[in-house]
C-alpha cells in the first residue's frame, strides 16, 4: 500500500516511537501517583516530554506544557476558557470544526465571531483581518495551515497584528507541528494547541496545549491531579490546571521519542523532503485533463498536501478507485472543514486529499501521479 492520508494521522512512525511506547507498557506507574521506582520514572518522563515541547515550540519551559488526548481537547481547553459573554473573535473559513464548533457554541452563549472569508486560492486577508478588529476583539484563533489546501499562513504576521491590538493569539498546530518551524516567542502566540499523531510522528491519544505564562486558562476538567488533594478547587498552577486524572504515559513515552527523532533527522531537512515530494505530484497532476488542483502553490512556504478533483467522480468515487485498484490510500470528503469547501466550490463533491510524509518516497508520489491520469482518462 501507498499511505498518502498522512495529514490525517502518519501510519509509518520511527522506530523509536514505537520501541518506546512498547518499554513503557511494561515499566511505567502513574505519574504523580506514588514514590516508588515505576511512578517516579512516569513522572520523570512526562517532566522530559514537557521540556521537549516546550524546546521544540519555543515555549516557556515545562511548565508552560499541558497535555491532552489531542488537538480538539487543546482547542476546546482555550475557546472555553478564554472567550467570555460579550467578546469578539476572529477566525477564518479555512478552519477545521475543532475551531469552529467550539466558537459556534460561544457565539450561542453571547460571544460575537468574525469569519474572515478565503478566496479561490484558499488564503485570507491580513488586511482585512485588521478592519475585522473591535473594542472588544479578545482574540484571533486560527489555524497555521490549512488541512484542504495545504497552505501556510503567516503566523508571525497575525502574531505581530495581535500584539499591536493587545489581544490574545491562538494557534491550531494541528497540521503544521512538524510540517512548519514554530517558534511561539517569536511569532507572537500567546496559545498554542497541536496533536502528536500527524506531522509529529508520535502516538494517537497524544497533543497538547503550550500557554504563556502570562495567559491564564481557567481548568477545563476538574478532579485527580496527583497534588493539593484537600482543596475543593482543581489547582489553578501549569500545568496542572489544564490536566486532570491520569496522563496517557504509554503514548507520551512515545511523543517525547518522536520529538528526539525529530530533532535528530532535522526539522528543516523534513519539511525540504516532504514540501519536495508535494512539488513533484502538483506538477505531475495539475496539468491532467480534467483534474482541477486546489490551494495556493505559488506559495514559498506550504505543508505536504495536495488535494484535487477528477472530473466525472466525486472526491469518494475517485478515493475508492484508488484503494482498490491500485492500493492507494487518500483522504476523500470535505475533511472536517466546511466552510473552505463553501469558498472553494466543492462542498457537494468535497476534494481528493494526497498528504505526504517523511517515509514517502518519489516513486511512490509518481505512482500516485500516474493512477490519477489513468482514472481521469478512463472518463475521458
Amino acid at each position: 500500500m501507498i499511505y498518502l492520508d498522512n495529514a490525517a494521522t502518519t501510519l509509518y512512525k520511527p522506530e523509536p516511537v514505537r520501541k518506546a511506547v512498547y518499554e513503557a507498557m511494561g515499566t511505567m506507574g502513574n505519574s504523580g501517583r506514588g514514590a516508588w521506582g515505576p511512578a517516579l520514572s512516569a513522572s520523570r518522563l512526562v517532566y522530559s516530554v514537557r521540556e521537549k515541547a516546550a524546546e521544540f515550540f519555543g515555549a516557556w519551559g515545562g511548565a508552560s506544557v499541558a497535555f491532552t488526548g489531542n488537538a480538539t481537547e487543546a482547542l476546546n481547553i482555550a475557546i472555553s476558557g478564554l472567550v467570555k459573554k460579550g467578546n469578539h473573535v476572529i477566525t477564518t473559513q479555512a478552519e477545521h470544526n475543532s475551531v469552529l464548533r467550539p466558537l459556534y457554541r460561544k457565539e450561542k452563549e453571547g460571544a460575537e465571531l468574525t469569519i474572515l472569508p478565503v478566496d479561490k486560492k484558499g488564503n485570507f486577508s491580513l488586511k482585512e483581518m485588521e478592519k475585522a478588529v473591535r473594542e472588544n476583539t479578545v482574540a484571533v484563533i486560527c489555524t497555521h495551515a490549512s488541512n484542504v489546501t495545504g497552505n501556510l499562513f503567516p503566523a508571525e504576521e497575525i502574531g505581530k497584528l495581535c500584539r499591536r491590538h493587545g489581544f490574545l493569539f491562538v494557534l491550531d498546530a494541528s497540521q503544521s507541528a512538524g510540517e512548519a518551524m514554530i517558534d511561539m516567542k517569536k511569532m507572537h502566540i500567546d496559545v498554542l494547541c497541536f496533536t502528536g499523531h500527524k506531522g509529529l510522528m508520535g502516538p494517537q491519544g497524544t497533543g497538547g496545549i503550550c500557554v504563556d505564562p502570562q495567559v491564564k486558562i481557567p481548568p477545563f476538567k476538574v478532579g485527580g491531579s496527583g497534588i493539593l488533594s484537600f482543596d475543593r478547587e482543581h489547582p489553578k498552577c501549569m500545568p496542572e490546571a489544564l490536566e486532570a486524572g491520569t496522563l496517557n504515559i504509554h503514548g507520551l513515552a512515545g511523543l517525547g521519542a518522536a520529538f528526539d527523532y525529530l530533532k535528530e533527522t532535522g526539522l528543516e531537512k523534513i519539511i525540504r523532503h516532504e514540501n519536495r515530494l508535494g512539488e513533484i505530484f502538483y506538477e505531475a497532476v495539475r496539468k491532467i485533463p480534467g483534474v482541477e488542483v486546489y490551494g495556493d502553490f505559488s506559495l514559498t512556504a506550504r505543508t505536504g498536501v495536495v488535494s484535487l478533483n477528477v472530473a466525472g467522480y466525486s472526491s469518494k468515487e475517485a478515493g475508492d478507485l484508488l484503494a482498490q485498484g491500485y492500493e492507494i490510500a487518500t483522504r476523500a470528503g470535505v475533511h472536517c472543514a466546511p466552510l473552505i469547501h463553501q469558498a472553494l466550490g466543492t462542498e457537494k463533491r468535497g476534494t481528493l486529499r494526497f498528504s505526504f510524509s517523511w517515509f514517502n518516497t518519489e516513486e511512490e508520489i509518481q505512482r500516485a501521479a500516474l493512477a490519477v491520469k489513468e482514472i481521469a482518462k478512463e472518463w475521458e
